[in-house]
């Protein structure tokens, strides 16, 4: 019965999706770099986010064999503001790795490169290759448990694996496009929340919370745990011409990337006082309440790196939690 639902659904999105598909920068290509580019830009982060950074991003390493022999600070710097950099090293090494050997044409392959999971392996196999290699993220996911009405936990990694197995008896021969209209379906109309747009639905007709009236009830999710506060003082040293950066340790967050000195609690005195700015960064399980200075130092510091502003909007990638006080880089 739950297989017959999904092949009457196949062709009822695919036909949807031919229709209503967005034009974004990174469909109508098979190329695998431009796909896994794209997918890894994704991971966490929105659309509209990511359309300018991955044509950026393609100027600048139009092929793996650029970005392979790019230096991590200008993989860095190009990937500067997208956040979560992790991904951007991993990218890196991907392409490291595809310089040398080629791109993988099998799932078990892409999902060995680095920062490659399940899904971004599904989603490059299907759109590149055509291969019936299911891609279920947190939209897909709740596209299909809310046309089964089905109340498991969403957070539970074995209900993403049970849904990937069903897809994968009924997927077309239309791999790539099969895989974008679940995507597409989950972004621009089966929202979450109390958001969903029903009407317009390919599946109104199949989807069984929306036949009980209760689309907003699925899926259904654990209580998120409430994110740490920790308040920090940051500061924009200027001594001259030059400002004061620092690079972090190679591990926890942020992990070696430059920053603007920062501390929690009580703080040295670095000079005279210019001005001052509230700011917040939210990360995933954690926010930043930070109160900015603007400081002429008194000297400098040895602690710090210095460089000239134009050196760090040029050179340094400093993460978009410090982006409040970019603009007394001057």
């Amino acid at each position: 019965m739950e297989k017959e639902k999904l092949q009457t659904a196949v062709p009822l999105i695919l036909k949807w999706y031919g229709i209503f598909k967005r034009e974004l920068p990174w469909r109508g290509t098979h190329d695998p770099y431009r796909i896994l580019v794209s997918e890894i830009m994704l991971q966490q982060t929105r659309v509209e986010a990511v359309k300018d950074y991955y044509l950026r991003f393609l100027e600048r390493f139009p092929t793996a064999f650029e970005l392979a022999a790019a230096s991590e600070e200008e993989v860095l710097k190009a990937w500067e503001g997208l956040g979560y950099y992790t991904r951007a090293r991993n990218l890196h090494r991907a392409a490291k790795i595809i310089a040398e050997n080629g791109f993988p044409r099998d799932f078990e392959g892409v999902r060995s490169l680095p920062g490659v999971g399940d899904y971004t392996a599904g989603a490059i196999c299907s759109i590149a290759f055509d291969l019936p290699c299911p891609a279920v993220d947190g939209n897909v996911l709740r596209i299909l448990t809310r046309l089964f009405a089905d109340g498991r936990n969403a957070d539970d990694l074995r209900l993403r694996q049970e849904y990937s197995k069903r897809l994968k008896e009924v997927y077309p021969e239309e791999a790539g496009d099969f895989c974008q209209a679940l995507m597409e379906l989950g972004a621009i109309v089966c929202l979450p929340n109390g958001d969903p747009m029903c009407k317009i639905c390919p599946w109104k007709e199949l989807c069984e919370a929306h036949l009980l009236s209760k689309e907003t009830c699925f899926p259904v999710k654990l209580p998120k745990r409430e994110r740490k506060i920790v308040k920090l003082n940051v500061y924009v040293l200027i001594y001259g011409d030059e400002y004061a950066i620092s690079k972090r340790e190679k591990k926890g967050l942020l992990s070696g990337l430059y920053e603007l000195p920062n501390f929690e609690g009580e703080t040295p005195d670095f000079g005279k006082i210019l001005r001052t700015k509230q700011a917040k960064h939210i990360f995933t399980h954690m926010e930043w309440h930070m109160t900015g200075y603007l400081v002429e130092a008194r000297e400098k510091a040895p602690a710090f790196f210095w460089a000239s502003a134009d050196e760090i909007r040029e050179k340094y990638a400093l993460p978009s939690a410090f982006k409040a006080f970019k603009e007394w880089l001057t």
